[in-house]
């Protein structure tokens, strides 16, 4: 326990230890504390019964809902009917859905519905668990196996999300230090996935490659001129296949002729373009006939 002698012995010692001007600017300082606390306490200024009184009448409360004119779009809402599908019945009319990634009609195959309702029977709604503990079964190892044999590559991993795919697949490669090259109008998967990468991105023009060619060599004249910080920094080259916000095909002979030019890293999102573009469906690279061993990882959410 500290005694109050030994407690004003140290304030002593502290004083003969400062300077003047020390001493001087703390005793302003206290000064300053004490009158801000005074004028305030004292600045305080209390309302007589009368004057509470005509403040409480003269409040007009707002309306808790502004006005709202007729044509309000949430006063004239449309009605929906039916399973939401390629096509969908708004308002009564049969009308063509363009905000869905159901473009080959997949979601009304009787086919897939069955076999959908007997794994429900089987395994449930979920696994309850991410795929490292106990989140792994059969099907989801025969997928994996099945994929990698359709798409003629060596592995393929199944997600559960299918915006968690590409968000992991970048940060999980490229980390703080490395450079990644990516198209300025790629999707919120991919920018989720940049920002937690921690590495420095740089965006060039969409499906502009000159302008890519241009940031590339930039890059080449500061590796030369930093040989030593080159040789730990990893590059990377980021890219749609179709752009979702876009809809435009990606020209992927050229970037992957730049990928070799200057030794990068390869990631297509094919999320739009799996089961859609080539001769099997198996996306953009069959579409261009591109060498599958051009691109380090291809994504795709199903």
């Amino acid at each position: 326990m500290v005694t109050t002698p030994y407690i004003i012995n140290e304030i002593y010692d502290i004083i003969q230890k400062s300077t003047a001007f020390e001493l001087t600017l703390e005793a302003l300082l206290a000064l300053g504390v004490i009158w801000i606390v005074l004028y305030k306490r004292n600045g305080r200024k209390r309302l007589t019964p009368e004057q509470r009184e005509k403040l409480i009448e003269e409040w007009t409360p707002e309306p808790l809902v502004g006005d709202v004119p007729e044509d309000h779009p949430a006063l004239h809402t449309h009605l929906v009917q039916g399973r939401v599908g390629k096509v969908i019945n708004i308002d009564g009319k049969q009308c063509l859905n363009l905000a869905s990634h159901n473009y080959l009609g997949l979601v009304e195959d009787d086919h897939i519905q069955q076999e959908a309702i007997k794994s429900l029977r089987k395994y449930g709604v979920g696994s309850c668990g991410p795929r490292g503990f106990y989140g792994t079964v059969d099907v989801h190892l025969d997928l994996e196996e099945r994929l990698a044999k359709f798409m003629e590559v060596e592995e393929a991993v199944v997600y559960s999300y299918a915006f968690s795919t590409i968000a992991s697949a970048i940060p999980a490669y490229a980390k703080r230090g490395d450079i990644i090259f990516v198209d300025e109008y790629v999707n919120f998967a991919i920018q989720k996935g940049l920002d937690a990468s921690r590495s420095r991105v740089v965006f060039f023009k969409h499906n502009d490659v000159a302008d890519l060619e241009r940031l590339l060599e930039d890059q080449a004249k500061e590796d030369r001129r930093n040989p030593k910080r080159a040789a730990k920094t990893r590059r990377f080259l980021v890219a749609e296949a179709i752009y979702m916000n876009t809809g435009e095909l990606c020209p992927l002979p050229a970037l992957v002729e730049l990928r070799k030019r200057y030794k990068l890293r390869m990631f297509l999102d094919e999320s739009v373009s799996f089961g859609v573009l080539g001769k099997y469906g198996r996306g953009l690279i069959e579409h261009f006939n591109v060498d599958k061993v051009e691109v380090d990882l291809r994504s795709a959410g199903l």
